[in-house]
Parts: structure tokens; C-alpha cells; sequence
């Protein structure tokens, strides 16, 4: 594939996992609605900011193992491989019904870009995903750092861009949101997405 094709390729999955409800999209649409725009924009600032310091720590340390070893290489493409089908079967066969609700007991708070940041942080699943997924993006003989950074900037954009989107139009789109056709419709899309990267990434070459 060629660079352009990988940059549309990226776009496109990495746009399907945005749209995809999940926590994010919960913790967005209840800040949203119970305390306002303002407050759910400093949240979506710190969701994806967390996202970019998870993408520093895997651009340089994945550039760092992948550059000195083919058996790291191979070990971590099964092994995303191996994630991904996993994922995408799980959301396939199990799609849920309905959106997790964020913690009712959650008080408001003028922290919520640290609620957010930190939110992400500490969900080792991110790093993991990125670690998995980023690499078959990326063409061969490019710089992985450059390449991490750039990727994870494309995704970080398209997260603010619906995040602006929930926010303004959070009535509407909190209701579509939580339709159980529409939360296992998405989950099944999205799963199918992940289980043909799967097989991508496994039969890909170094």
C-alpha cells in the first residue's frame, strides 16, 4: 500500500473506533448534559490528551524494540494479532445491548480535562490497542516515531471532532446513542473491522 493508502486505511478505522460508544462517549454526554458545554469540552481536551501521551510512550519505545529485533517484531505482531481477533470476535458474537453508564455518584467538578486525562492514563488498553493496531499503518522504511506521532495526531482530531459534535448536539445523539439496535450495530461493525486487521497484521511482513 502506498502512503496515501495507509493515511485513508487509518482514517477510515480509526474514525469507525471513534464513533463506536464507549466510556468516552458516555463520560462526554453525561458531562455534557448535566453540567454543561464547557465542562464536557475540558473532558474531551483530557480524553484526548491522554491519548497523545499514551502515543509517546509507545512510538518511542515500540521504534526502539522493532528497530533492534525481527523476533520482537514477530512476537508483538502475533500477539496484536492475536488481540485484535479477540476484540473483534467479542463484539461480534457478544455486541452489547446498551452504553455503560458513567458513575452516578460522580460529583461535578471544574477538573474534569484532569478527570479526563487521567481517565485515559490509566487505561492500559489504549496502550495496548495503539501498540497492535498503529503498527500495520505504518509503511516500510518510514521513521515509527514520526509515523506513531502522526497517527495518533490523525486519531486525536477525529476524537475532538465528534466530541465537538456530541457536545452540540447532545440531546439527539445522547437518545440515538443508547438505542440498543444502534450500540450492537456498531460493536458488530466495528468488530468485523478489527477481526480482517487481524488477519492483516498476521500475515503481514516486516
Amino acid at each position: 500500500m502506498s502512503i496515501i493508502d495507509n493515511l485513508i486505511a487509518f482514517t477510515f478505522a480509526a474514525t469507525l473506533l471513534t464513533l463506536t460508544p464507549g466510556l468516552d462517549t458516555t463520560l462526554i454526554l453525561r458531562t455534557a448534559t448535566v453540567e454543561g458545554k464547557q465542562q464536557a469540552f475540558r473532558a474531551a481536551l483530557g480524553i484526548n490528551t491522554g491519548c497523545l501521551l499514551w502515543g509517546a510512550a509507545v512510538a518511542f519505545g515500540l521504534g526502539a524494540l522493532i528497530a533492534v529485533s525481527a523476533l520482537a517484531f514477530n512476537v508483538l505482531k502475533y500477539c496484536g494479532a492475536a488481540y485484535l481477533a479477540w476484540l473483534g470476535l467479542n463484539m461480534l458474537l457478544r455486541p452489547r445491548q446498551s452504553l455503560s453508564p458513567v458513575e452516578a455518584a460522580v460529583k461535578p467538578s471544574h477538573n474534569w480535562f484532569l478527570k479526563g486525562m487521567t481517565g485515559n492514563i490509566l487505561n492500559p488498553k489504549i496502550g495496548i490497542f495503539y501498540v497492535s493496531f498503529l503498527p500495520q499503518f505504518i509503511p516500510q522504511g518510514q521513521p515509527l516515531v514520526a509515523w506513531t506521532f502522526g497517527l495518533v495526531s490523525i486519531h486525536v482530531a477525529i476524537g475532538l471532532l465528534w466530541s465537538i459534535i456530541l457536545i452540540a448536539a447532545t440531546q439527539p445523539l445522547a437518545g440515538l446513542l443508547r438505542r440498543e439496535k444502534v450500540v450492537a450495530w456498531m460493536d458488530r461493525a466495528t468488530g468485523m473491522i478489527f477481526v480482517l486487521f487481524a488477519a492483516r497484521l498476521a500475515f503481514s511482513k516486516r
